[in-house]
């Protein structure tokens, strides 16, 4: 059986679209390099916007799980319209809409960023319906307007996108990508409103309904996300499979988290999200609290940890157990070199209505490890050793 699933993937790989990815500057790097961060981290804390169906009863938004921008890492190119219209976008499993800057944009980020001019395309279509996107870091408002989306050789007809009129707080200046695509579950998108990736499935453009992420650790390129299909080259060793907990997020249960032989999170099991929308490994307060602790991480003026860069080769990995198999993660991944030779935790602590309780988000740290096919139709994830 294992050898059929093989197989399958194998000869899927002849019909799959592979876009690269390149790794960029987050705007936690941009922001810690000009010394801006302190500034960012208390004018917008990390929260998830799950806390804010609590404060805010606005009916006509839609709430962003995850997203608050800090640590959007890897982007690809898309066009929309016709003539195409290119755009820089992060393919993100921790939301499920796509938008884009538009002309009629009045934030000051909008200015530094390619903005999609609907007057030039002879496939738009205007639905007149405004759109509301809240996010860790405020709001994304904006209209939803259908157009010929491109994405590699796969043409997205009629596909429905958020055109922003103005868009969450002046940090979004220092992002290197445009806009998002939302590749989570349909339940969390707009209303009225297919994702990209069910389009490409509804509209036959794909051969088989998943896709999957290779996020390279050797550098700003050999990145991709792939659609339809598998490439086994991107990965080395037994493929394993675990089912969707829940069908918003990517949501898997996870036994335990270990160091040493010794679990020290998870404990009794808990659930993950895998998340191509954020380069850290984040978790419950207590729980990420220990982990510091144990590796001796502390916290700077700016409320990341710190770490002594030369533990690197003696800390433990710490190993995330999921449906019976460990994925170390060494220390070589999850600390982080920024200049000045400061080291820091990859570590953070998350806020809101979701950490009640014990969820942790596997972003681009796990990622880069593991490659990561996200199965639609069997409605599970694929875990294998990247290469």
């Amino acid at each position: 059986m294992k050898w059929f699933g093989v197989l399958g993937l194998v000869a899927l790989s002849e019909c799959l679209v592979i876009i690269p990815l390149m790794k960029v500057k987050s705007i936690r790097e941009n922001l810690r390099e000009k010394d801006m961060l302190k500034d960012y981290l208390e004018k917008y804390p990390y929260r998830l916007t799950h806390e804010l169906l609590y404060t805010q009863q606005d009916s006509g938004v839609t709430f962003e799980p995850m997203r608050n921008y800090l640590d959007l890492a890897y982007v690809g190119i898309i066009s929309i319209g016709t003539p195409p219209q290119e755009f820089k976008v992060i393919f993100d499993t921790g939301s499920a809409d796509m938008w884009v800057p538009s002309i009629y944009c009045t934030s000051q980020a909008c200015a530094k960023h390619n903005t999609f001019n609907p007057l030039r395309s002879s496939t738009f279509v205007a639905s007149g319906q405004p759109i509301n996107l809240a996010y860790g870091t405020g709001k994304m408002s904006g209209f939803l307007g259908y157009d010929t989306v491109k994405i590699g050789s796969l043409v997205d007809v009629n596909q429905a996108f958020g055109l922003s009129l103005k868009e969450p707080g002046k940090f979004m200046e220092y992002t290197a990508f445009d806009g998002i695509v939302g590749l989570s579950y349909p339940t969390l998108s707009v209303k009225g409103a297919i994702p990209v990736f069910d389009n490409l499935w509804n509209q036959g453009l794909i051969s088989e309904n998943l896709f999957a992420f290779y996020l390279s650790s050797k550098g700003q390129k050999g990145s991709v996300v792939m659609f339809g299909g598998v490439d086994p080259s991107y990965y080395t060793g037994e493929l394993h499979w675990v089912p969707v907990s829940k069908c918003t997020y990517w949501q898997i249960s996870m036994d335990s988290i270990s160091m040493n032989g010794k679990v020290v999170a998870c404990h009794g099991g808990c659930q993950a999200i895998m998340d191509t929308g954020t380069s850290l490994l984040i978790g419950p307060h207590d729980a990420i609290l220990n982990i510091q602790r144990i590796i001796q991480a502390r916290p700077s003026n700016t409320g990341e940890y710190i770490i002594n860069c030369d533990t690197v080769n003696t800390l433990p990995d710490v190993v995330f157990t999921i449906n019976g198999v460990g994925y170390p993660v060494p220390a070589s991944a999850y600390i982080q070199k920024g200049r000045l030779g400061t080291c820091f935790s990859s570590f953070d602590k998350g806020m809101g209505h979701l950490f009640t309780s014990e969820v942790w988000i596997l972003g681009d740290v796990f990622l880069r490890l593991y490659f990561t096919i996200f199965d639609r139709a069997n409605n599970r994830i694929g875990l294998a050793k990247a290469v």
